[in-house]
């Protein structure tokens, strides 16, 4: 499971470095082209190596334990998008104890997730959440679906997260493709320092290396997005404890900076995002609803910027117009 954003949550860059590089990526792409058999007579032994790390190395976390359940880990999913792990368990723990099915969620009201999703960032996640709970009610007898397309069908669900679902909750063999996974692939397979813009390719790629089993693609699934998450980092790689240093042709080539045009995310303090959490934690900790709009965050130092916030989280559906007030929604 990713804690970095995945190809189904945002854009983290584009293509950079020179022209050695870019043959080298196109050459590593066009490997999803051949049949596998062939492409893994060209591409070094990913597997093995990754499999072994990651039955010594893999944290334990709560989404990767076999009973954990295929509504458990589509929620992880959903709060690991661009949140951290140590800041998703608590949430997820706190969650699932209160909605330990889809249909508990989806009796409620949309306004108690929101609550209930609290400091999380990227509150609307919370909204699709519910949404996908009432679908998967309604369309799938309250029980998460393990087709790929099914998943795809339902609110705030992408490639990454349905595939990671129909993989680590239904046993499915897919490529599970995030952030983690496409810079393992881009260091060891292409020596690029960073991996460029996500692509349909990237499935392809992965897709083209994955064992045949059932476990073992499940399993190499994780572990590159484990490895990538704990050691093959963005900023300070892990190059000396790696269980792949012996093939990657990043680290055979001296670690060259190949360039790095990633979206850089700006800065939260002052931003439009730290206004619109200010608002809807004024709406979760209200005592009552509705809030009278001149009570919702009087004292911000951007009045524009207040009332840009109040609208932007209105036009997402997060907050509800009653009169003069504000509410969550109902």
């Amino acid at each position: 499971m990713s804690d970095e954003p995945s190809v189904d949550q945002a854009p983290d860059g584009s293509e950079a470095g020179g022209a050695v590089n870019r043959a080298g990526r196109d050459a590593v792409l066009g490997l999803a082209a051949l049949p596998v058999t062939q492409a893994r007579t060209i591409v070094p032994d990913l597997v093995t190596p990754l499999i072994a790390w990651y039955a010594e190395f893999a944290r334990d976390l709560p989404w990767r334990r076999p009973d954990f359940g295929a509504w458990g880990v589509l929620v992880s999913e959903f709060m690991l998008q661009q949140t951290p792990v140590n800041r998703v368990v608590p949430h997820l723990e706190a969650w699932l104890e209160r909605w330990p099915t889809p249909a508990s969620l989806a009796a409620e009201a949309p306004a108690e997730a929101v609550r209930q999703w609290a400091n999380l960032g990227y509150p609307r996640r919370a909204l699709w959440l519910h949404r996908a709970a009432v679908e998967i009610s309604q369309r799938h007898g309250g029980v998460v679906p393990a087709d790929v397309e099914a998943l795809l069908a339902l609110s705030g669900v992408g490639d990454y997260t349905a595939r990671a679902v129909a993989v680590f909750a239904h046993g499915e063999r897919h490529p599970v493709v995030d952030i983690n996974t496409r810079r393992v692939l881009a260091r060891t397979l292409a020596g690029r320092s960073q991996p460029g813009p996500p692509a349909r390719a990237d499935l392809a790629l992965m897709s083209s290396i994955l064992p045949a089993g059932l476990t073992e693609a499940a399993v190499f699934n994780a572990a590159t997005m484990e490895l990538g998450a704990t050691v093959c980092t963005a900023r300070e790689p892990g190059c000396g404890v790696c269980p792949l240093a012996g093939v990657c042709a990043w680290l055979a080539a001296g670690c060259p900076d190949t360039g790095d045009n990633r979206r850089k995310q700006a800065a939260y303090e002052g931003s439009d995002r730290q206004a619109r959490g200010a608002v809807l934690k004024a709406l979760r900790e209200a005592v009552s609803l509705p809030v009278l709009v001149d009570e919702v965050i009087p004292d911000w130092p951007d009045a524009v910027q207040r009332e840009r916030a109040i609208a932007s989280v209105v036009a997402d559906g997060l907050a509800q117009v009653r009169g003069e007030a504000l509410q969550l929604p109902s």
